[in-house]
């Protein structure tokens, strides 16, 4: 009764001080966001979202954001890039019925940093909470974390996630104004994918990663079958594992010719119109290919492991996300090749990706060496740190600005082929800031650090840099060069490593990728091409003003070769199964 009665208090308080609680610049608009107060009278959308919010306190980090764009909701145009939308964010915890929080001069934003920095205008409003759950880990520590709910760690379409309809509004930055935002709609459950004759999705729980996160943990995969699967049951196959990120199905594989009807979408990235009606086009030539009668018969694998900082968890072992490396290895391989009838070993695996894809391809073959017999890692993550895209993590000082005495010089987080930058490192690293809060914002640098870092004193990962002013941490930095510095890795380690993995490691990057992983990859490539010994025996490879996502292909446009990833490799892991399969192996079953 006594602590019932401390509650009642503690709310009554809490919502007196959000309602007296004055603006702190004077005209500076502010905002109250606040959850639906009962079910009585209120739309569909209310009583669903006030039935979803049930007894219990919620707790997590709610956005604010306002766009000059009425064309789509403020959610769906929050970007670092140069069309971003305004957002701030705020963490909260013990929300009820009623009760809400108060957006003000003090609470950070991207790309304006203060609600008084935001111009006289017209805007849509709209805000959102993004909601956490409690994480008893087995490290001993409690954090409170966004779980993916099926979506693969996307605030804006999380189900479950409260939100409001965009209102129209006018900021008067001369008058001291006062907007009102209720949470009166919630995000709902996603419709899990069909399974089809190719297709197959399937799910188990690891007790690797249950145990860790103190609570049931899933890993799923996508799985594509090789055509003649039913029909030859004494069949068994390679198993290839296609990294990347979060998968709701298969991707790039179609049945059916393109959509007659789809309306043509212009892709400004490529300059190109109708490239959707070109990505159905090569995804239905993949199926042809795959079915036709000269196509080598694997088993194609994408994994689902989004977690509680991101759509996947880089694929190795880490103390603030868990044994996923492992996991993935021992608990969900082992379970794929017995269900889908794989050869069960080394030489009959591969692994392939681009991007985070192509850093966790390159990851798994250096710490699991003899369990895959090639990777090929396209435009991968940085794979050396002393290039961690812009950054020297070991020597620099400041992450977001070259040193300079006598002007800040910005580090470049973006460009295009020619060279041209439209957003600095600084603000992409703001934008994560405003989502989330102690490395919680489901974005790039943020998992990076959630992967790479020791976990801090708080539970929650140590930062490799300040993140509002860039300040590198060296004691950090010194932890991820003996965990995750794969080049590093691989040099300290080659004695060993080196022969399990010649003629393992391909990699592949544009030489203008839009991060500048190519930096690394140039100091990865002076490693094996000049000091490894044994050599390498690998390939290294770079697009000629290719960017990002390029993976080998010289005689296609990036973005034709984009699309083309899951055949791109294949002559060569069959040949690589040739040339290296232990006598008596099986390279006639599968070969129909």
């Amino acid at each position: 009764m006594l602590a019932r009665m401390l509650e009642t208090s503690r709310r009554i308080l809490t919502a007196l001080a959000l309602l007296s609680t004055p603006a702190l610049a004077q005209g500076t608009p502010t905002f109250d966001v606040l959850m639906p107060r009962d079910q009585q009278g209120h739309s569909a959308d209310e009583r669903a979202t006030a039935v979803a919010m049930g007894d219990e306190p919620i707790d997590g980090r709610i956005l604010l954001m306002l766009s000059t764009d009425g064309s789509k909701e403020p959610r769906f145009q929050i970007t670092a890039r140069p069309g971003g939308q305004q957002v701030f964010g705020l963490d909260v915890q013990g929300l009820y019925e009623g009760r809400g929080t108060r957006f003000q001069a003090n609470v950070f934003g991207y790309p304006r940093a203060s609600l008084a920095d935001v111009p006289t205008g017209d805007y849509y409003v709209q805000a959102l909470l993004h909601r956490y759950e409690t994480f008893r880990r087995s490290d001993g520590h409690v954090v409170q974390m966004p779980m993916d709910r099926g979506e693969g760690q996307q605030w804006n379409k999380a189900p479950g996630n409260l939100y409001s309809a965009p209102q129209r509004i006018r900021i008067e930055q001369s008058v001291a104004q006062q907007f009102t935002v209720v949470l009166d709609r919630i995000i709902p459950a996603i419709e899990p994918p069909k399974d089809t004759k190719y297709i197959k999705h399937v799910q188990m729980q690891s007790e690797l990663l249950s145990e860790f996160w103190g609570r049931p943990m899933h890993l799923g995969a996508c799985v594509l079958l090789p055509e003649g699967f039913d029909e030859h049951p004494d069949a068994r196959y390679p198993l290839v594992i296609n990294h990347g990120h979060f998968p709701a199905t298969f991707g790039g594989f179609r049945e059916t010719p393109p959509d007659p009807d789809l309306k043509p979408e212009y892709s400004e990235r490529f300059q190109l119109e109708g490239y959707n009606l070109i990505q159905q086009q090569e995804a239905h030539d993949f199926y042809r290919k795959w079915t036709g009668p000269d196509f080598p018969r694997f088993v194609i694998v994408e994994i689902q492991h989004a977690n509680p900082f991101y759509d996947d968890s880089y694929a190795v072992n880490s103390a603030n996300l868990g044994p996923y490396g492992d996991a993935i290895m021992r608990e969900l391989v082992p379970f794929l090749e017995e269900r889908f009838r794989c050869l069960g070993e080394g030489w009959a695996r591969f692994t392939y990706g681009g991007s985070t894809g192509g850093w966790e391809a390159l990851a798994a073959q250096v710490f699991y060496p003899d369990d895959f017999n090639a990777c090929f890692a396209a435009c991968p993550d940085p794979i050396d740190f002393r290039a961690y895209t812009v950054v020297d993590i070991y020597q620099d000082d400041n992450a977001y600005h070259y040193p300079s005495p006598w002007r800040k010089a910005p580090r470049p987080g973006w460009r295009d082929s020619l060279g041209n930058v439209d957003t600095t490192l600084e603000q992409m690293n703001h934008l994560e800031l405003v989502l989330g809060t102690k490395s919680r914002s489901g974005q790039q640098w943020d998992i990076w650090e959630a992967v790479y870092s020791p976990v801090g004193a708080d539970g929650y990962p140590l930062r490799i840099w300040d993140k509002r002013t860039g300040v590198i941490d060296h004691a950090v930095a010194a932890h991820w060069r003996e965990h995750y510095d794969l080049r590093y890795i691989l040099m300290r380690d080659w004695q060993t490593l080196g022969p399990k993995l010649v003629g393992k490691i391909h990699i592949y990057c544009g030489d203008m990728d839009n991060y500048y992983l190519n930096n690394a990859v140039y100091l990865m490539e002076e490693f094996l091409e000049s000091t490894a010994d044994p050599h390498y025996g690998g390939v290294v490879d770079y697009g000629d003003r290719a960017e990002h996502c390029w993976n080998g292909d010289h005689d296609n446009p990036n973005a034709i070769s984009r699309l083309r990833y899951h055949t791109m490799y294949v002559a060569k892991m069959l040949e690589r199964m040739q040339q290296t399969a232990p006598q008596g192996a099986d390279l006639t079953s599968w070969r129909y």
